[in-house]
């Protein structure tokens, strides 16, 4: 099968929205690849060894790649697409000087090409991903998550995923009921059980990352710990009250909840976390580049959260967010 390969060249801040408006116009999948100067700077606190630069795109960029089924309106997708991105400026972002170019590719071309890029890489003290293509021996006390993204979905490289599973790390004493909000890979639900979490309710409205998220729990021999469901953010849970799913049995009041998707999004749901967890719960909330922080400090201190923690990397922040013991007893 052919495909059209829409490439996108912006402004690193600006990537999780065009990979965003990407999925809307029926992208088949997204690929994100930024800088690699010399002199970006390259976290090496848990001893990652890194090489010569992987490419040549100028720092500060990223390039930013859907693709397309062969029969797709490319024009109107690109028409659709540049109009978008310039009013990115309207919700904080800049694009930068932005260009969009069109390719044609075989499948096979793609759906695999990145793999070479992707090896096993620790993301904490304790985890680490590992594609499930490559020979790994783990050390006695690591943790290992085997990953198959598949064509959509992020490897755990990026930072907003790394600081999500940092954060669960500090946060996830044993034995917590969790929600998974914008699963995509399952890779934040499957870190929060290896971590010490009893059950996670995973959720997407993508049929296609549920699909993603179930195969790669199976491939970690989670499925009868980590149920997926097709929601949009939490309303699975206002649809079917009381339900007993087939898999983890998690209903609210949960323990903690994750989300690591965009800022805009964090801030439509921010009063159904606080109703879905436990009185001294816990919400990490990620995905948010630093122009957005403190709307979503703002939101949260609205909704009545207690900002227990901010955790940086490069550019992106996460949110460690408690639900106050009192609230709601």
């Amino acid at each position: 099968m052919r495909w059209y390969e829409v490439t996108v060249v912006a402004t690193e801040q600006s990537q999780e929205m065009v990979a965003h408006y990407m999925h809307e116009l029926g992208a088949g999948g997204v690929s994100i690849e930024e800088s690699w100067s010399p002199d970006k700077p390259r976290d090496t606190s848990l001893g990652q060894w890194y090489d010569k630069p992987l490419n040549d795109i100028p720092a500060g960029l990223a390039h930013i790649k859907g693709y397309f089924p062969e029969d797709a309106d490319t024009d109107s997708t690109v028409k659709e697409l540049t109009e978008l991105l310039r009013g990115l400026p309207e919700f904080g972002y800049d694009a930068g000087d932005f260009t969009v170019s069109v390719a044609e590719v075989n499948e096979e071309d793609w759906a695999d090409a990145w793999k070479k890029y992707f090896k096993p890489i620790a993301v904490s003290e304790r985890l680490t991903i590992k594609p499930t293509w490559e020979e790994y021996e783990p050390r006695e006390d690591e943790l290992i998550i085997e990953l198959d993204p598949g064509m959509a979905f992020g490897t755990g490289t990026h930072p907003t995923t790394a600081l999500c599973l940092r954060t669960l790390e500090g946060a996830i004493r044993g034995g917590e009921t969790v929600i998974d909000v914008g699963t995509g890979s399952g890779i934040l639900a499957i870190g929060a059980i290896k971590l010490g979490a009893e059950r996670v309710l995973a959720l997407d409205l993508d049929p296609v990352a549920v699909s993603s998220a179930t195969e790669n729990i199976k491939l970690n021999g989670l499925e009868d710990v980590v149920e997926v469901r097709l929601s949009d953010l939490l309303g699975v849970l206002r649809d079917e009250p009381g339900a007993e799913g087939p898999a983890s049995g998690v209903r609210p009041p949960v323990d903690l909840v994750v989300a690591n998707i965009l800022a805009e999004i964090i801030l439509l749901f921010i009063s159904d976390v606080m109703d879905v967890l436990k009185p001294g719960g816990i919400y990490i909330a990620s995905g948010i580049y630093k122009n957005k922080e403190e709307d979503v400090a703002a939101g949260l201190l609205a909704a009545g959260f207690e900002i227990i923690d901010r955790v940086r990397q490069d550019d992106w922040i996460a949110f460690v967010a408690g639900k106050p013991k009192g609230a709601g007893e």
